[in-house]
């Protein structure tokens, strides 16, 4: 079975690292994900049962997981979902239900949250896409000024606007 699925949770424990003998990097965590809904008779939020998932990241998601994520934290997986079946030693059976990762990022509905972009030198040769205009500065030097829009004409500052909704 593989299918691609989104998945948000929180995250069960740190995040586990290790690198294969090829000198591949590996990050694996426990997402639990509780479903919330709300009781119309007893006027209350009630919590359905946690489903768990053992995240793999690899690569550099697996380097950036591992640099970013604590227990607790709120985060949203999009990757391939594999279900499978095991036995161990002493007969018993179970389901395992594991995700590979594409994509981990933080759920914001829960908070804040900042982006350092990594250079192109650190990523490797996964980034593709051109660096944008704005990717020219590299981290830790400050825009042109507190909204980064000061020195661009009228035009410019009202396409930098967020449209109202």
């Amino acid at each position: 079975m593989s299918e691609t699925i989104t998945v948000r949770g929180f995250l069960g424990g740190e995040v586990e690292d290790f690198t294969t003998p090829q000198g591949l990097p590996i990050s694996n965590f426990r997402l639990g994900c509780t479903p919330r809904r709300y009781d119309r008779r007893s006027e209350r939020w009630v919590n359905g049962d946690t489903n768990w998932y053992t995240v793999s990241a690899f690569r550099q998601l697996a380097q950036n997981v591992k640099s970013s994520l604590s227990k607790g934290d709120p985060v949203v997986v999009t990757g391939r979902l594999r279900v499978r079946q095991w036995e161990n030693d002493k007969g018993q059976r179970g389901t395992s239900v594991e995700i590979d990762a594409e994509s981990v990022g933080y759920d914001l509905t829960f908070g804040t949250g900042s982006f350092t972009r990594l250079g192109t030198s650190q990523v490797g040769t996964e980034s593709t896409r051109a660096p944008a205009e704005s990717e020219t500065t590299g981290p830790g030097s400050e825009p042109e000024g507190p909204s980064g829009t000061e020195d661009l004409g009228q035009e410019s500052q009202e396409a930098a606007q967020p449209a109202p909704f």
